[in-house]
């Protein structure tokens, strides 16, 4: 048994964690491994909305896969889809980098082709985290298949300890144990021409939290798309809608694009969270996560160590100074556009 935390990131606490040392999890989970050497990671969110036929966001997206291809370019990226509240189709593709150096050599670049360039009836967005790797936690039900972050990592962990309790997922942010890491400030927007920019606050908090179902054989599958997801969609569809008042301030419930466009049979949801403390009350106690958590372990008590479903997430809480959140032509309920309190276009 493993910690989550890894030995060169462990420092003596003055926070204490949720569960005694001796506690052993009812099942296993893993999270990711980097290289020591790694301080930073970044996480950068590439949107393209639309509505109905848009020949210039197939296009855009073309050339954004040409620059995630050249030097500098991420190790790694995947694309997802969803329909917004406002009826716009969104096409979201995140790249992840372990190289901070290489990721800005790279940045300055992609940013003038996405959200510096006009086209025509579209709109381009770019929300980026860059946070040091003590702000930052991951978690997988299997240790064979990683996914978003988990990919440009060294490897993964071992079974570790910090899980399936409330208060898991802060105690496996290194900066949790010396760190409240509460949030401090207002979103405030900034006005670049065309563009939107927001400037976040402190303790900002990311999640992104991923489901896959392409192992599961025909049972499984009926069970998990009758039984389970109906009931996470309504609990992303809250957040999406209503979730300002509890501190969520923007939630796309995305579905995972395959190489060749298709719809894939993973999905995830992507949330930016007044704080993590905002994160946990709805995950601990709010009755659509209490419906989700009962859907899912209804699912998993049926199948037992049977189950095929995979399950992941990553957890961000960054400083103020580690956000890039910028908006061109996007329509006001856009990602952080929401936090703030009044955006006209």
């Amino acid at each position: 048994m493993e910690s989550a935390i890894p030995a060169h990131l462990e420092t003596p606490r003055t926070r204490h964690k949720r569960v005694p040392d001796d506690y052993r999890p009812p099942y296993p989970s893993f999270v990711a491994r980097y290289k020591p050497s790694v301080s930073r990671v970044v996480m950068a969110y590439f949107g393209v909305q639309y509505g109905g036929a848009a020949p210039a966001a197939m296009e855009a997206l073309k050339e954004l896969a040409g620059l995630f291809a050249m030097d500098g370019g991420p190790p790694h990226w995947d694309r997802a889809s969803y329909t917004d509240q406002s009826g716009s189709e969104n096409v979201v593709t995140v790249a992840y980098w372990d190289d901070l150096a290489r990721f800005d050599a790279w940045f300055a670049r992609a940013r003038e082709m996405w959200t510096g360039r006009q086209r025509e009836d579209i709109g381009t967005f770019i929300e980026v985290l860059r946070p040091i790797v003590a702000r930052h936690e991951t978690l997988f039900s299997s240790s064979d298949r990683p996914e978003g972050i988990a990919v440009v990592a060294e490897g993964m962990s071992g079974e570790v300890q910090e899980h399936a309790y409330w208060g898991g997922m802060r105690d496996r942010i290194p900066q949790s144990q010396t760190d409240a890491m509460a949030p401090a400030g207002t979103p405030v927007l900034i006005r670049d021409g065309a563009r939107l920019r927001v400037v976040a606050h402190d303790n900002l908090c990311l999640i992104r939290s991923g489901q896959d179902w392409s192992d599961t054989a025909a049972s499984e599958r009926k069970l998990y798309l009758d039984e389970v997801e109906p009931v996470l969609r309504e609990g992303m569809d809250f957040l999406r809608d209503d979730g300002v008042a509890i501190g969520c301030y923007a939630n796309r419930y995305m579905r995972v694009l395959a190489a060749d466009g298709s719809v894939s049979e993973k999905s995830y949801g992507q949330s930016w969270w007044k704080s993590l403390a905002a994160l946990e009350r709805w995950a601990e106690s709010h009755p659509t996560h209490v419906r989700i958590f009962g859907a899912a372990m209804k699912y998993l008590s049926t199948l037992g160590p049977s189950a095929k479903l995979r399950l992941y997430h990553e957890v961000t809480v960054a400083a103020a100074d580690e956000q890039f959140f910028e908006y061109l032509n996007c329509h006001p309920k856009t990602g952080m556009l929401a936090a703030v309190e009044t955006v006209s276009t």
